[in-house]
């Protein structure tokens, strides 16, 4: 539904360390590789959720949104499986 939004928030974080630390420091840590990792699943990921009806390109954006049911399962989602990507590309990055 929205796990994709969990990665976007951190590339965008990242993303925003790069600019602000210095070309220097963030080739030292490879900072370019954490946020190639995360832009590029995140880009995969709107593209999966878009093929599948799940984000549509009017308001609310995401279909779990329409239905007040739904937000709660979509939270979740984002909570488990979001962090969880999120987390395990980050610690790929750690290990490169």
């Amino acid at each position: 539904m929205a796990c994709f939004l969990i990665p976007a928030a951190e590339a965008v974080v990242t993303t925003i360390m790069q600019k602000a630390i210095g070309k220097e420091k963030t080739e030292k840590i490879k900072l370019k590789w954490l946020n190639t990792m995360l832009w590029g699943g995140v880009v995969l990921l709107a593209i999966e959720h878009i093929w599948h009806g799940e984000v549509v390109p009017w308001p609310p954006f995401l279909t779990a949104m329409e239905n007040q049911a739904d937000v709660g399962p979509m939270l979740h989602e984002m909570a488990t499986i979001g962090s969880a990507m999120a987390i395990v590309i980050t610690i790929t990055w750690v290990v490169l």
